[in-house]
């Protein structure tokens, strides 16, 4: 089946009224969390970001660390260790949560619970970033943070990961710093480590004109265009619009990447997700700049469809993900 029906965009997706109901409830808190003045109201948001501390036992296999780099910019990452003997030499992912680039963290159950289950399935060795978020750091903060990381996993190697097979991963928000940490990465000499490729799940991009899908989408699960925006607005510098580069890749304002050397990239979209109109121009701008990437289209996928193992869509995607890593 496709996401479009009659010539329109089909914007009722046959999801779970358990998954509909938590997906509602997220959305009028995190709404309320955003002040007119550009602050949030942190406290409330944590009714519903449950937190889940690191664990030195196994669970389902995986067991978690957390190591900080820099206390005064509270960055730290977690660390998803798969305990099966025969898991040596793993790859890496480098991973950055989503939540708009102002709420989560890599505590945060449904992250804890989606890292541990890439780090146990596919297997790899995890370290999910606590980047820092807006409206209290601004661009280019995040993207500095990833770099930073980057930057102490050469130094201070995990047990059991292969530097040679770094992949850099996030979703939604954490796509964008996926890709913009990627790039400017491309920069440096990371010596034993390298980047094997990038894997923006769903990634948020933004610009000033509105495409079909936001249009179409509008009320879509989990997206609001009006918190994307609110976002946008306390993360980008001052004065500046949606088409700044940080969110407009290649839009009007952009800059020229055709000369940096990008791996080989693997990008999810969703039929059903508001934003998949920007992946795909994305997508685009990237091929046209001669870089290579794989586009996974699942036509009936919500935004953030891999938070819920019983949506058919994430066991593609836990497979399409397995793949990439391990057949480079």
């Amino acid at each position: 089946m496709s996401g479009i029906a009659g010539g329109e965009l089909r914007s009722s997706p046959k999801v779970p009224w358990k998954i509909r109901l938590l997906l509602a409830t997220f959305n009028a808190i995190s709404n309320a969390c955003l002040r007119r003045n550009g602050t949030i109201n942190r406290s409330l948001m944590k009714l519903i970001d449950f937190k889940v501390p690191p664990s030195d036992k196994p669970v389902n296999g995986v067991t978690t660390s957390d190591t900080s780099l820099d206390p005064s910019r509270n960055l730290w990452f977690r660390y998803f260790l798969p305990t099966s003997g025969e898991n040596e030499n793993l790859p890496i992912i480098v991973y950055f949560h989503g939540g708009g680039l102002v709420f989560l963290s890599p505590s945060s159950k449904s992250y804890d619970d989606l890292c541990r289950r890439l780090a146990g399935e596919l297997p790899a060795v995890v370290v999910s970033v606590n980047y820092r978020l807006a409206p209290e750091y601004r661009f280019p903060s995040p993207y500095e943070d990833g770099v930073d990381v980057l930057k102490f996993i050469v130094e201070n190697p995990p047990e059991k990961a292969d530097l040679t097979r770094c992949y850099v991963a996030g979703d939604s928000a954490g796509g964008n710093i996926a890709h913009h940490v990627t790039a400017m990465a491309a920069e440096h000499d990371f010596r034993n480590l390298i980047i094997a490729g990038a894997v923006p799940i769903q990634p948020l991009f933004g610009g000033e004109e509105r495409t079909e899908s936001e249009i179409q989408l509008v009320g879509a699960l989990l997206v609001c265009l009006k918190r994307s925006d609110w976002s946008c607005k306390a993360f980008l510098p001052e004065g500046s619009d949606r088409d700044h580069p940080a969110a407009n890749v290649f839009g009007p304002k952009s800059s020229d990447i055709s000369g940096l050397k990008y791996p080989k990239s693997l990008v999810f979209i969703g039929g059903l997700d508001p934003l998949r109109d920007r992946q795909k121009r994305y997508c685009e701008g990237m091929k046209r700049n001669g870089k290579e990437v794989k586009v996974v289209d699942y036509p009936n996928a919500i935004h953030g469809f891999y938070a819920f193992p019983e949506l058919p869509e994430t066991t593609l995607f836990l497979k399409e993900l397995q793949e990439f890593i391990y057949s480079q």
